[in-house]
């Protein structure tokens, strides 16, 4: 079986600060180490399961944030931040699972610790088929495109909650419950460790009997920015519809064609939003 890895960091136990994810620094060392071994407990739990290939795509960031030599050996390691399909580059049909690891809330959750949705800096609020969406929801169009289940997320109760709608059979880990924004009770490293190499290993038994994401389509994605000249911008993109100062709306029956379409706005209005 193989299986792909989408890892994040935000989700991460006893992260719960900028500094542990953004280096250089003492704490995002810290926190890259934390990642490491939540990403090495999942491949453990999938190796254990029959997993015969392991793919990691670093999808946080600078998107080159383990240590390659640290990372389990059983595993291909794909980084670097220049990726078509960003957070899920590297999936296709021939794989089974997967695993969406450190994974956070979206920018609108009530309590999610360091949430946002792709862009803190441009993204006020996202809806898919009308539903409040974060990352793990807007990467599950690329699973859905492929026609592989989502079998395994890991990071707080928030992000857990918001991916079920879309992948009401997924396997959860909850390594942290979050308080605001920068507060959350998080397991010890090691426990959070244990329970998500065992929840990959249950995840991965029934993957053969899991289906990929509940997404109805043609679907409609509805992208509110924090300023109206992003949503401007955006709608500079073929497909996308301006409904309001700060919100458009790009539909489509090709939920790949959806996912690039809105990694495109996003890549756009940065450079909006980082002046």
């Amino acid at each position: 079986m193989k299986v792909f890895i989408s890892s994040d960091i935000e989700g991460t136990a006893g992260i719960v600060d900028w500094e542990q994810v953004r280096g250089p620094g003492a704490e995002y060392e810290i926190g890259r180490q934390l990642l490491t071994d939540e990403v090495n407990a999942a491949i453990d739990g999938a190796v254990e399961a029959g997993a015969s290939h392991v793919l990691v795509n670093d999808a946080h960031r600078t998107m080159y944030n383990m240590r390659p030599g640290e990372l389990h050996h059983e595993a291909s390691y794909l980084s670097g931040r220049h990726k078509p399909l960003y957070m899920m580059e590297g999936l296709d049909p021939t794989f089974d699972a997967v695993f969406m690891i450190a994974y956070h809330g979206a920018i609108g959750a009530e309590r999610a610790v360091l949430s946002h949705t792709y862009n803190p800096a441009a993204v006020w609020e996202a809806r898919l088929n009308g539903v409040a969406v974060g990352e793990s929801g807007l990467n599950a169009l690329v699973a859905l495109h492929h026609r592989v289940p989502v079998v395994l997320i890991t990071g707080d109760d928030a992000t857990i909650e918001e991916a079920r709608p879309f992948m009401p059979e997924v396997e959860p880990v909850v390594v942290k419950r979050s308080i605001t924004r920068f507060a959350a009770e998080s397991l010890h490293p090691d426990r959070a460790c244990e329970l998500i190499r065992a929840g990959a290993a249950r995840a991965l038994a029934r993957a053969g009997a899991a289906f990929p994401p509940t997404i109805d389509l043609p679907a409609s994605l509805q992208v509110t920015f924090l300023t109206s000249d992003m949503a401007e911008m955006a709608s500079w993109i073929r497909g996308v519809e301006r409904d309001g100062a700060r919100t458009i709306t790009v539909t489509d029956d090709d939920p790949l064609r959806l996912y690039r379409t809105f990694v495109t706005i996003v890549t756009l209005t940065r450079s909006i939003a980082e002046r």
